[in-house]
């Protein structure tokens, strides 16, 4: 049985555990939280295979795989709190493996707070991974073995896809997939008032933007072929796509959209 904690319940966190025990016999999960009913709750949806620990001490002494969920803001003292039993472990040969998913926290600066040798993989998931649909980038200390690395790799498969890169893009990585969802949502949300303001009911609006943002992704990823192309493929001389694109060039949609993820990516660095 592989033994896996989650210290700090919140979304993503939940997200990430609830897919790993999905037609998966062979995890235990477990969950602390400074909010133990917020703990409860998580362990409740998942099921069976879930459980409560008493203390974040608890959870460092029991599990193989320790997973950080918790914000970049409160890593520090969680760390602090760990620190000695996963030292202890590691005199042993018996260290877990730490996977923080805290936004500017670099593996080194995990190492300097914990224990220089400490296996650590840094990871940026996002919220599609509630429903299986994430993009989750990982990045591994040359401590982790290929073993746990492809551990890990099937932990968070169920959430959606799992890619790994170079520590050095990984505040990249946080601007652009793990804040995107939300730039998307305002995007999806704006579609749909303009529906609205053609005549469309609200409901109607909101389906037709979501699905058409759906389906032009799901274009972007089968057919390999550039946006550009794919925008031109539905862009006629003179007609109502290129008087669209038209308004938003004119209100600078592409520079926004770039300066959106620059300012995410710094955000990330001042975090760190």
């Amino acid at each position: 049985m592989i033994n896996i904690s989650c210290i700090g319940s919140g979304n993503m966190g939940f997200a990430l555990m609830s897919a790993a025990s999905t037609d998966n016999n062979n995890i235990n999960i477990y969950f602390t939280d400074a909010e133990a009913e917020k703990a409860q709750a998580a362990a409740a949806s998942i099921g069976k295979t879930a459980k409560v620990l008493s203390s974040n001490i608890e959870a460092a002494q029991k599990c193989d795989f320790i997973f950080l969920a918790v914000k970049p803001q409160v890593l520090s003292i969680v760390l602090a709190e760990i620190a000695p039993v996963i030292k202890k472990r590691q005199s042993e040969s018996n260290a877990p493996v730490l996977v923080s998913m805290a936004a500017g926290w670099s593996i080194e600066k995990i190492q300097s707070s914990i224990g220089e040798k400490t296996p650590v993989v840094r990871i940026m998931p996002n919220t599609p991974a509630l429903i299986g649909k994430g993009m989750i980038v990982m990045s591994c200390s040359q401590e982790v073995s290929d073993a746990n690395a492809n551990e890990i790799k099937n932990i968070l498969g169920k959430a959606g896809i799992v890619d790994c890169i170079e520590e050095r893009f990984m505040d990249a990585v946080t601007g652009l997939s793990g804040s995107g969802p939300a730039f998307v949502y305002l995007f999806i949300e704006a579609m749909a008032d303009g529906g609205v303001l053609a005549g469309l009911p609200r409901d109607k609006a909101l389906v037709l933007a979501a699905q058409t943002v759906l389906g032009a992704a799901a274009m972007v990823l089968q057919t390999e072929k550039q946006p550009g192309e794919l925008k031109d493929m539905v862009t006629s001389p003179g007609g109502t796509t290129i008087a669209g694109i038209a308004a938003l060039e004119d209100g600078a949609f592409r520079g926004t959209v770039i300066k959106a993820v620059e300012a995410a990516w710094k955000r990330s660095i001042e975090l760190g």
